[in-house]
């Protein structure tokens, strides 16, 4: 599969030259800028005999096959299924075997995104269009061969790899690379994106190590938050839980969930604070029994019962089966669908947190108390990502980033689109802020935190950061208005 460029352990990671180079090679070329190899074209009706010996010819490993309007792609990995099904080559045709409808890409998208459809599907090589017409074919080995040098990849170590250690090496070189591309200027949110997909990576082939296959394929492996919704980047907590098949036993599942989350916490990612990890109970139950406890969430029988509907608004299916979440997802939409007065109170959370508008007012100057530090998280992130969460969820919208939330708002006329707009660019200021704090106290020897302290910001960041509360107490406004909150 493709994957993002790896670097070297965190420890001895290069500062420069060919490694980064081929980071913002990656993240700022085009599909068409790569070696794209012509595809060879077949006709569905072909028997498997012909279509390998004009493979043969041409020293192909792959061909693509026409079948009526649709097309298809052939590889190595169907022959070798045709030759186990003990069926003469001369009477197996090459639609019986083709894999029809496969993911592709564009010659205009960023190859960035085409890593990204490989690591997101787990496929090897993706179909190129131009103007709807397939035009080639783009391998994990071409991204590869697009770089400065042929770098192993991060998530390709991850998948490859055979023990828990090894994968721990994988996981332990995101930070470093996270320091490269910020150092090179590129997007917080690119950088947001292809770090989630690349933890994802490392989740997923930890739970193929860790889990036996029966309670993989009875199971669903969830991550929530800022995970789920892909905004997470430096390694800052575990939010993650298990939902099981309904009558589906397995033994030793407390000692698997134990492992899993101890690995994460040697690979880097701390412990959860308030323990959403599935080695706790209450994140690892059957499906009947996870919709009793989101019942239990939405009737207000547990204080901590909209912080954790809030939490699991956000998840996304990793590994097994993804119908499980999709059901459980659906009965908390069942259970909401008549409840206003529940969503307004839950809303009305994004407003919790409110500024320190004694010292806040001094801004951008700093005359005053200049070792005055703010929490990012409450003051400015959390009121955004909820409130949009909130009108998201009374939208029914299946969008798990903020900004995706904030585009389907605004096509279903919920906000508008300045506001939205606004709202996108303060959430990406304040993430790069954050992120950059991060790395300051991580080279610090300091674990992460949301915390700033204002004498470190500079004139124009401590302007921006201004400008972006603005726009977080506009929109609270906003919010309270739309729910009424006055009269909760």
């Amino acid at each position: 599969m493709s994957r993002a460029e790896s670097t070297q352990p965190e420890s001895s990671a290069p500062e420069g030259g060919g490694a980064r180079r081929e980071f913002v090679s990656l993240m700022t070329s085009r599909v068409g800028e790569a070696r794209l190899r012509k595809p060879l074209f077949v006709e569905g009706s072909a028997d498997l005999l012909t279509l390998c010996r004009e493979l043969s010819q041409r020293g192909l490993s792959e061909a693509l096959i026409r079948d009526g309007g649709r097309v298809g792609v052939f590889t190595a990995t169907n022959l070798r299924e045709a030759l186990l099904s003990g069926r003469p080559p001369a009477e197996i045709s090459a639609r019986e075997l083709a894999v029809f409808e496969p993911f592709s890409v564009s010659v205009e998208d960023e190859l960035f995104e085409a890593m990204l459809l490989m690591l997101r599907h787990r496929v090897r090589r993706l179909v190129v269009t131009q103007d709807g017409e397939s035009v080639g074919l783009l391998s994990q080995l071409d991204l590869m061969a697009f770089m400065a040098s042929h770098s192993h990849l991060i998530a390709m170590e991850a998948e490859q790899a055979e023990t828990v250690e090894d994968l721990g090496a994988a996981a332990r070189q995101i930070d470093g690379l996270i320091r490269l591309l910020r150092k090179d200027g590129v997007k917080i949110e690119t950088i947001a994106r292809l770090v989630g997909e690349l933890n994802r990576q490392i989740f997923r082939r930890l739970w193929e190590l860790l889990a036996p296959e029966d309670l993989r394929a009875n199971s669903c492996l969830i991550v929530m938050g800022s995970e789920g919704r892909g905004e997470q980047i430096v390694k800052t907590d575990q939010d993650n839980a298990l939902i099981l098949r309904d009558g589906f036993d397995v033994p030793d599942l407390e000692e698997v969930t134990e492992e899993f989350t101890k690995a994460l916490i040697g690979f880097g990612y701390p412990p959860c604070p308030g323990g959403i990890m599935l080695s706790r109970p209450l994140w690892r139950q059957p499906l009947a029994e996870f919709k009793r406890t989101l019942d239990g969430w939405i009737d207000g029988s547990d204080p901590a019962g909209a912080l954790n509907v809030a939490i699991f608004l956000d998840a996304a299916a990793v590994a097994g089966d993804p119908a499980l979440l999709e059901e459980a997802r659906a009965h908390l939409n069942l259970g909401l669908s008549d409840n206003p007065f529940w969503l307004s109170r839950f809303a009305k959370a994004a407003t919790q947190f409110g500024e320190e508008r004694s010292w806040w007012s001094r801004l951008p100057g700093l005359r005053g108390r200049e070792a005055a530090e703010i929490d990012l998280k409450k003051l400015a992130i959390f009121p955004i990502v909820h409130g949009v969460r909130s009108l998201a969820l009374e939208a029914r919208l299946r969008d798990l980033g903020t900004a995706a939330r904030l585009n389907g708002l605004v096509a279903a006329r919920k906000i508008q689109p300045k506001e939205a707009r606004d709202l996108t660019e303060a959430l990406h200021f304040l993430m790069a802020l954050k992120l950059e704090n991060n790395l300051r106290q991580m080279e610090a020897g300091k674990p992460p935190d949301n915390k700033v302290v204002l004498a470190d910001l500079g004139r124009l960041e401590r302007q921006a950061l201004s400008d972006c509360l603005a726009v977080v107490r506009e929109f609270k406004s906003f919010l309270a208005l739309h729910y009424r909150f006055d009269a909760i």
